[in-house]
């Protein structure tokens, strides 16, 4: 009875201890209860994983980071250890994978297994890897890295852009061409000046005259209309269809043959009277002209003179 105090306190510290230890793995979620298979991998660059990590199959937690070893005589210094429930049979293939542990920065193992396809094509993959194995590990960028990547590659365009620009640029102004091109602006402006007091000059002074003149050419039309309209067209036309009626009156008289006209144009033996008519008298003429003196005695009042 002399020690049963000092026996109770050992054991109660030692329920403390084990309820301590049990309490921090269980709220890290270490079930220390369920037995496990160790693995392990060879890292160049842990990018930040530390102990305790999560180890997840497609997303759901398996295990935990046991332990990281290092010996930095070795390009790959770092030694995961590793350690998932025993009931996950894991087959050959299967990846250790550095990933991203969400938004802030953490680092998790993601275990990647092999698709059905690998595994029903070799039959080695059919086999499940050995407690305490080696596995293959690789490195998945996370979203972050990702995005600063390709934020990366775009700035760096953008800065080519930039350098390619500024070089055209200060070939211009080497080569006095913004010089040459502002004065092309400049001649350009003074042109638009001058063709814009043009402008304004002919708005001024020629619109004017011509709206002027296209209303006096309207007034003009409408007049000429209005005295086509007051025109009396009907004893015009009436008129004209007379001075027709008579023209073919006239026509129709000397197509009958009893006129002066119908006659002189159909007449045979009026035509011969007057063309032997104009052959006499072209024969007293003829005489006339040869033999003059025949005719001096003839007296203007019809007497003769004496001889």
């Amino acid at each position: 009875m002399k020690h049963a105090r000092e026996i109770k306190v050992g054991i109660l510290a030692a329920i403390c201890l084990f309820l301590l230890f049990f309490g921090f793995n269980f709220l890290k979620g270490v079930n220390i209860f369920s037995p496990t298979n160790a693995y392990h991998g060879v890292f160049y660059n842990l990018h930040g994983l530390e102990e305790q990590a999560a180890v997840y199959i497609r997303g759901h937690r398996v295990g935990q980071v046991d332990a990281i070893h290092y010996d930095f005589t070795r390009d790959s210094a770092f030694t995961v250890d590793i350690s998932i429930r025993k009931d996950i049979s894991l087959p050959q293939s299967t990846q250790m994978a550095l990933v991203a542990d969400g938004l802030l920065g953490g680092m998790a193992v993601e275990l990647i297994l092999p698709t059905h396809e690998d595994i029903n094509g070799e039959a080695s993959n059919r086999e499940a890897i050995n407690h305490g194995s080696f596995l293959p590990t690789t490195y998945v960028p996370g979203l972050v890295e990702s995005l600063q990547g390709e934020l990366l590659a775009h700035v760096d365009e953008a800065i080519q852009g930039v350098d390619s620009l500024v070089s055209e640029l200060r070939g211009q102004v080497n080569g006095n061409h913004i010089k040459s091109t502002l004065n092309n602006v400049d001649r350009i402006s003074g042109d638009l000046t001058t063709v814009s007091s043009d402008l304004k000059r002919l708005m001024n002074n020629q619109v004017p005259r011509i709206v002027n003149n296209a209303d006096t050419a309207l007034a003009n039309l409408n007049t000429i209309v209005s005295d086509v309209k007051s025109a009396n067209l009907k004893a015009t036309v009436a008129r004209v269809d007379t001075a027709v009626d008579g023209i073919n009156l006239l026509i129709a008289d000397v197509r009958s043959q009893e006129g002066t006209l119908g006659q002189l144009l159909y007449n045979k033996s009026l035509y011969n009277h007057i063309d032997a008519t104009v052959v006499s008298a072209d024969s007293l003429v003829t005489d006339i002209k040869a033999n003059p003196k025949r005719y001096i005695n003839v007296t203007v009042f019809g007497g003769k003179k004496d001889k």
